[in-house]
């Protein structure tokens, strides 16, 4: 399934974006309450609406009333630890018509600091009158926790985010691992290398070349499969300046001749 999020503070604007979205024939539209980022919940949007529950309501809404599709929320605890509002809000939130939630299990407050508490996710789950699919997110990190997050908390599904930002086979490693209860063998130097190659001719062909390589410096930056490479500063210094597919690919080329790691 394909689902297209939107993101705003105004209502007409945002039913005006769904329909929109709708006229994509994306499986779902999810609308983004849980962005905790000063440009977007500074100006009341994502997270932000957490410190304006009656607006979050009547957007929400309007946008399920707007258009044809399921439509889904993702969200925060609340804003800070002295309002976390998330078990009432999701029943506020289902009431108004949504199909599933998003839960991210911290504040606005916290923004990515501190740990993920799944407690109040997992009170939202197990709250009776809630009937609609629950999906928790923040820190999965590993195919042992994503595993624990559905033993220990009771979601419907988990939501993988800044675990997969330099780290893609997360999502299969994860899956082999909740199928079969066993991890799967690491992957080789040489085959994370293909993946990083890959994500960077997708980023590319779907954006373009300039837009497409700075996309993928995030990645770049994130990843942990350059650390312990002696000396590697400047070679990622290089790999985060480069402009063009080749000199990027060249820059691989040049790691892998002189760090032939397994």
């Amino acid at each position: 399934p394909v689902a297209i999020q939107i993101y705003g503070k105004e209502t007409a604007a945002m039913t005006e974006a769904a329909r929109i979205v709708e006229e994509a024939r994306p499986d779902v539209i999810d609308i983004n309450f849980g962005c905790p980022v000063k440009r977007v919940a500074g100006k009341g949007a994502g997270a932000g609406m957490l410190q304006n529950i009656p607006k979050m309501l009547e957007i929400t809404r309007s946008v399920v009333n707007a258009v044809n599709l399921p439509v889904t929320v993702k969200t925060r605890l609340g804003w800070d630890a002295e309002h976390k509002i998330i078990v009432e809000l999701a029943e506020q939130l289902q009431d108004c018509g949504i199909t599933a939630l998003t839960i991210h299990g911290r504040t606005r407050a916290q923004m990515y600091t501190g740990e993920a508490d799944w407690t109040l996710i997992g009170e939202v789950k197990s709250n009776p009158r809630m009937h609609i699919p629950i999906i928790g997110n923040g820190d999965i990190i590993t195919p042992q926790r994503a595993k624990e997050c559905f033993d220990r908390y009771g979601v419907d599904a988990i939501m993988i985010g800044r675990g997969s930002i330099g780290r893609p086979w997360i999502f299969k490693e994860v899956k082999h691992y909740l199928e079969t209860g066993e991890e799967l063998p690491p992957l080789s130097f040489k085959e994370k290398m293909q993946i990083l190659r890959e994500e960077v001719l997708s980023s590319v062909a779907r954006l373009d070349e300039r837009r497409g390589i700075i996309h993928i410096r995030r990645h770049l930056a994130a990843t942990t499969l350059f650390k312990g490479i002696p000396n590697f500063r400047d070679t990622r210094v290089a790999m985060l300046r480069t402009e063009t597919v080749e000199g990027l690919f060249q820059i691989f080329d040049g790691i892998e001749a002189s760090f032939p790691f397994a």
